[in-house]
């Protein structure tokens, strides 16, 4: 029991130790991240998609480890944005570099990016062999996020944007 509190007792003092040796411009650099990541988020939420898409691109170069993270979400909020080729770009990116869960987060974006991306094409009348590899990519990125954690798709929406996926192929 004594050996216990004695070991914990020398990790709090190496914790306040560490933190007393930060510099008072690093602990407001973290203050200032949270903050920005917060104005981020919040204007991804509220749904000003551009606004989060502009703020996210500024963060991730001081991102440090949670670069992955915000990559992700700024793939997100450049999808909600309708930017859905730089989305799938910023997301299949990601993905090349994940592996298990963040990687089928990463292709759950790209491949609907993707998709989306080829909506647009067909629906401004755009065909052929570009509209068709970006739905064979987003079919093949949705397959794999469900092979790899099926759990982020509980309600089916990705197997059924693969099924209107399939459809397109077939009468493309």
């Amino acid at each position: 029991m004594k050996k216990q509190f004695a070991l914990k007792f020398v990790g709090l003092v190496a914790v306040v130790a560490v933190l007393a040796g930060c510099e008072a411009g690093a602990i407001g650099e973290g203050a200032e991240f949270q903050r920005k990541y917060a104005g981020a988020r919040k204007a991804l939420e509220e749904g000003n998609y551009d606004l989060a898409a502009r703020n996210y691109a500024a963060l991730i170069p001081s991102a440090g480890p949670l670069a992955p993270r915000l990559r992700l979400e700024y793939a997100h909020a450049l999808l909600r944005a309708g930017r859905n080729d730089e989305a799938a770009k910023v997301a299949g990116d990601l993905a090349a570099g994940q592996q298990g869960a963040n990687r089928a987060a990463a292709l759950a974006v790209a491949g609907t990016a993707l998709h989306e991306s080829a909506l647009a094409d067909m629906q401004a009348g755009r065909a052929g062999a570009e509209v068709t590899a970006k739905l064979r990519r987003a079919d093949a990125a949705l397959a794999e996020m469900l092979s790899l954690d099926a759990a982020l798709d509980p309600l089916g929406a990705m197997e059924s944007r693969r099924a209107e996926i399939a459809r397109s192929l077939r009468n493309g």
